[in-house]
């Protein structure tokens, strides 16, 4: 028996059977400096990423963006099949003569790894056939290792898609609340209305459970992260900032009801954002330009006044919403520049029109055009 092909074997075996372990079925953050799923998507990803941010176009770009995420899980199964049939091949290696090839000996390993192939996937070819107990051992035990492979891969789909079906629903919600992209003084201005505190206030919960299925679903599923969502204006970071950033402005100047729950949901969304931010291994960003410089605050506390919001009148608040943004800003940086996420603002000055506006006014301008109506130059902008 040949040691060296045997070890090698060993070793590939051990580190692609540990490391779909620990990234699918292991229900809790893996640790080890040393991982295989680690070692690809830092391989893959920066890589990807500076192409794409070559691109000028901005839906183009985003569009390449999108693919990263789904390609980056098939190539990382195909990445562990491949590791488990050279494995099993240089096993079959270290035997001696342990398949009968019609072919002859004249590629004795090309033949260890068809046999391991045809194995590990349960084709049962039964061209090449074992000639010892021992390699028919290892043959059975390769199959059971393939059979359960491929039902593994079968349900580590639908619980991947699942999650960021789950994620994707409040983050379209947040479309008609917050704006597109979202900001927070969209989310608070929009909930001024009557009853308005108390729709924000269940608004805040759900983005608290939200933050909490985050937290749980992306740490253990890391590479959900790299999933985009269908606007080029929309991502779950965009989404937990906006969040983070009116939870912010509650607490530190806004006289409601709702400042309790923003506490709450504030304290769940940072956590989520600051263990994402480590599971990448990255550090909060302490140099990035001001969200919200001083003659933007003063804005947005006009400008909620006008909307009927009380707001705190008092010159500390705006030291109590720095405190808070300094403790979740540099981490959303940090992922922002990671995963080529741009952060919404905390306020902007010519709103953009939102998604659900958008498309409705394509379909309406279709219908007036196919009816031979006129169609409105404003639309429905001023809905809100």
């Amino acid at each position: 028996m040949r040691a060296l092909p045997l070890i090698a074997g060993i070793l590939c075996l051990i580190s692609a059977l540990l490391d779909a372990f620990e990234t699918v079925i292991l229900p809790r953050r893996a640790t080890g400096r040393f991982r295989l799923t680690r070692l690809f998507y830092r391989v893959t990803w920066y890589p990807w990423r500076w192409l794409a941010l070559r691109v000028r176009h901005a839906r183009k770009r985003e569009t390449m963006l999108s693919f990263f995420g789904p390609l980056s899980l098939v190539f990382l199964i195909g990445g562990w099949a491949v590791l488990l049939i050279i494995g099993f091949a240089l096993i079959y290696r270290a035997l001696p003569l342990p398949f009968t090839d019609p072919r002859g000996p004249q590629h004795p390993f090309l033949s260890d790894l068809y046999a391991s192939g045809t194995t590990i996937f349960t084709l049962g070819l039964g061209d090449v056939v074992p000639r010892t107990l021992a390699v028919r051992a290892l043959v059975v035990m390769e199959a059971g290792i393939g059979l359960g492979f491929v039902a593994l891969v079968i349900g580590y789909f639908p619980v991947l898609y699942g999650a960021f079906s789950r994620r994707e629903v409040s983050i379209a919600l947040l479309d008609a609340r917050a704006g597109s992209p979202p900001t927070a003084f969209e989310l608070i201005r929009r909930h001024s209305f009557e009853g308005g505190n108390q729709a924000l206030v269940k608004l805040l919960e759900e983005w608290e459970r939200w933050s909490a299925e985050l937290l749980e679903s992306h740490i253990s599923y890391p590479l959900l992260c790299f999933f985009r969502s269908q606007h080029t204006g929309q991502s779950w970071l965009s989404g937990i900032t906006a969040v983070l950033d009116a939870c912010s402005l509650l607490i530190a100047s806004v006289q409601e009801d709702s400042a309790r729950q923003a506490q709450l949901t504030f304290a769940m969304a940072r956590h989520a954002l600051v263990d994402l931010t480590q599971i990448f291994s990255q550090t909060p960003v302490t140099n990035a330009p001001d969200r919200l410089p001083p003659e933007r605050f003063r804005a947005i506390y006009d400008n909620l006044c006008q909307s009927g919001v009380r707001v705190c009148r008092d010159h500390a608040s705006c030291d109590r919403l720095q405190e808070l943004r300094v403790m979740y800003e540099g981490y959303a940086e940090a992922l922002s520049r990671f995963l080529a996420m741009s952060l919404p603002p905390f306020y902007r000055e010519h709103p953009k029109k939102d998604n659900w506006l958008t498309v409705a006014r394509v379909r309406a301008s279709a219908d007036a055009e196919g009816r031979g109506a006129p169609v409105r130059p404003d639309g429905d902008e001023h809905i809100f």
